[in-house]
């Protein structure tokens, strides 16, 4: 009987412990189905499919006539997957040696042995990792669908294990020209620039695409709900002309290396819309050449010297304190000022002159005796007034990077008591070229200042996505009287001022020279017994109906020249000419029945070539040269052309400026030296210069322009 029970007993503890484990495994599928499920689910979802992200194509960054000024093309990194499913053994082993041989034909930096050897060896230890990096380099497109003919490679990718990963890369194809202002976005966020400015339109929206995994470890993309196309970014139209902007750097490289300067800029600005049609900002590298580093036009403030003496000329007018015919006695061009000396540039000074000679001269001394005569005990009066023309605001250019302008008030922490005649010439305030630029543009176009422009429109899949126009910042920064005197004060700096050098013929140039010394921090102006100079140049043209305003800013040259006029004031007129020798408008129609008297331009070359081409166009030429010299240089006059000898003296650089690239490069490389250009056309400047010693196996930097001649 107690063995029945004890049987009964241990029967009865079996059921109860079955019973037990089944509802345990029913509370754990109730958990896995209704408490855990989602969260399964969800990573069973993920270990079969996976979302990817679909980068979109970039827009381009076009010029003002569409020419492309930066796009995206894309590269592909290759791999080969050595662990694809359909990859037996025999399959490989067939192909491995005739994959080799196109490989190492196709990259040529190593043997077919080298290709072979590796790839056998990475297909032994593909389990750690499958993914082998067949190519050495990122391909482009024609490449790719080349490599895709190869062995292995034109076969299915989970039989061959072809993987292409596609990556863009943002290129320049006029090389670094107008680079700063282009701009860039990196990968640190790090936005300057038109590409920095008008990313969220270049950059388009980004798409989303669902891939599975099938056997053999590969993912397929497949069709979901849930997918999203692709946005591609809008293309950026900016108010650039590449013809222009190619003669700003070159006129700018060249006369930066001339006079051994540390960095400029150049500004061409249309003056009615405020277009920028050109920016050029150009730093010295060690070697001493130059390239764009920063853009100083828009980014760089100092103090501008006397192209802000316009700004008190217009004080001085508008508070009815003058006129132009007054005299100013300047004396012997000197005045104190507390324990500081202000010299005029004219040693001995202009004596007695009139107010309109004293801007046209740019008088220090004759500024500083006007302001202090009529502005003392109402300096908050003199500085209203600048207020009132903007001078104090920042353009607003689209493009980051533009500090606020610095002008002092009275009361100003470091206001004294000789802020204010300081400020009359240029000293103790701060502002960019650009926003310099902006205030000559506004007395070019009849007092109103206008918004420095670089974007023109946005335009997605040749639509036009958005429009930016011109915009106004001031309709008037002074009278219509004053702004009548102003003009002809800044046309009499070039017509007899201190810019005489720009006066031509042809068309008439306004505008205001300026210098200034540099402050270095709290060191002054004087560092190391030297100082640093800054020459600018700003005005418009044509001076009796402006079209286009300009300034011209140089900083540090180095070459005991520092003056505006000299410095700053030829690479404005170089910029100016060609404006104006393509604007056809500002010509006269030609009678057909006119005999034309100018004879055409020829670049610097061989002598028998030149003559050839003389002979064959019917064009009258004086040879000068006792046909002695193989290379010439020509001269035109009213009746001939001079074919005169271009000196080539063994031992130093030749001077190839003038010449096309290939007489260039076989003259500088006859010489025994390497030749590297940028751009195209007719070489404009050459480093090192001409008569330099030769550095044998050294190389010659070589700028050309488009320019016809």
């Amino acid at each position: 009987m107690s063995i029945k029970k004890d049987i009964l007993t241990r029967v009865a503890l079996i059921y109860i412990i079955l019973l037990l484990i089944g509802i345990s495994i029913l509370i754990k599928v109730f958990v896995i189905q209704f408490v855990d499920g989602p969260e399964l689910r969800d990573k069973a979802k993920a270990i079969t499919y996976r979302n990817v992200v679909v980068i979109p194509s970039r827009g381009d960054i076009l010029a003002t006539d569409g020419r492309v000024l930066a796009t995206s093309i894309p590269y592909y990194d290759i791999r080969m997957d050595l662990g694809a499913s359909g990859l037996t053994d025999q399959l490989f082993k067939d192909n491995i040696d005739s994959l080799s041989i196109c490989l190492s034909k196709f990259f040529g930096d190593r043997s077919r042995y080298s290709y072979r050897s590796e790839i056998i060896n990475a297909r032994k230890f593909a389990k750690n990792n499958r993914y082998y990096p067949v190519a050495p380099r990122r391909v482009d497109y024609i490449e790719l669908q080349e490599i895709k003919k190869f062995p292995l490679f034109r076969l299915k990718p989970n039989e061959g294990g072809f993987i292409a990963t596609q990556s863009n890369r943002r290129i320049f194809p006029n090389s670094d020209l107008a680079a700063r202002t282009i701009g860039m976005v990196n990968k640190n966020g790090t936005a300057v620039g038109v590409e920095g400015a008008f990313d969220y339109a270049l950059k388009g929206k980004a798409g989303l695409k669902v891939l599975e995994r099938v056997p053999g470890n590969l993912w397929v993309e497949v069709k979901r709900m849930n997918e999203v196309d692709p946005e591609d970014g809008s293309d950026v139209i900016t108010t650039i002309d590449i013809n222009l902007q190619d003669v700003a750097e070159a006129a700018l490289r060249e006369n930066l290396s001339k006079h051994g300067a540390d960095h400029g800029c150049a500004i061409l600005m249309e003056v009615a819309t405020g277009d920028i049609k050109a920016i050029a900002n150009l730093k010295r590298n060690s070697d001493n050449t130059y390239s764009e580093m920063f853009n100083y036009a828009i980014g760089e403030s100092a103090e501008p010297g006397s192209t802000m003496k316009i700004a008190t000329l217009i004080n001085l007018l508008e508070d009815g304190y003058i006129n132009l015919d007054d005299s100013v006695n300047t004396g012997n061009g000197s005045i104190q000022l507390y324990d500081h000396t202000i010299q005029d540039s004219k040693k001995g000074g202009h004596g007695k002159i009139s107010i309109k000679e004293v801007f046209e001269v740019s008088s220090n001394v004759g500024v500083i005796k006007l302001v202090q005569e009529h502005y003392k005990g109402k300096e908050r009066q003199f500085v209203e007034r600048w207020l009132s023309m903007k001078l104090n605001k920042p353009t607003g250019i689209s493009v980051p990077g533009e500090p606020n302008p610095t002008i002092k008030f009275p009361g100003d922490k470091y206001w004294s008591g000789i802020s204010l005649p300081m400020m009359s010439i240029g000293y103790e305030v701060k502002l960019t070229p650009l926003q310099m630029l902006t205030f000559y543009n506004a007395i070019a176009n009849n007092g109103r200042m206008v918004k420095p422009r670089l974007v023109k429109t946005l335009i997605n899949h040749g639509e036009i996505a958005q429009t930016y126009s011109p915009e106004i910042i001031s309709s008037s920064i002074c009278s219509r009287a004053t702004l009548k005197k102003v003009r002809e004060v800044l046309e009499g700096v070039v017509e007899h001022g201190t810019a005489q050098n720009l006066k031509n013929p042809r068309y008439k140039i306004a505008g205001k020279t300026g210098t200034a010394q540099l402050a270095v921090g709290a060191k002054g102006y004087k560092v190391n017994g030297s100082i640093s100079y800054q020459a600018s140049f700003a005005g418009y043209f044509p001076a009796e109906d402006p079209k286009y305003s300009c300034i011209v800013v140089v900083n540090s040259p180095s070459r005991s020249v520092y003056y505006g006029n000299i410095v700053a004031g030829p690479i404005f007129k170089e910029i100016s000419d060609k404006v104006y020798a393509t604007t056809p408008e500002w010509f006269r129609e030609v009678n057909e029945e006119e005999e034309l008297a100018d004879l055409p331009e020829s670049k610097n070359a061989n002598r028998k070539s030149i003559e050839k081409i003389f002979n064959k166009l019917d064009i009258p030429y004086n040879n000068t040269t006792n046909n002695k010299s193989e290379w010439v240089r020509t001269v035109r006059d009213s009746s001939a052309v001079s074919i005169q000898p271009l000196r080539v003296i063994k031992g130093l650089v030749p001077n190839v400026r003038g010449m096309n690239i290939k007489d260039a490069v076989y003259l500088i490389e006859d010489s025994g030296m390497r030749v590297k250009f940028n751009g195209r056309g007719t070489v404009r400047s050459q480093s090192p210069a001409a008569g330099t010693k030769i550095t044998p196996g050294g190389t010659v930097f070589l700028e050309l322009t488009m320019s016809d001649n």
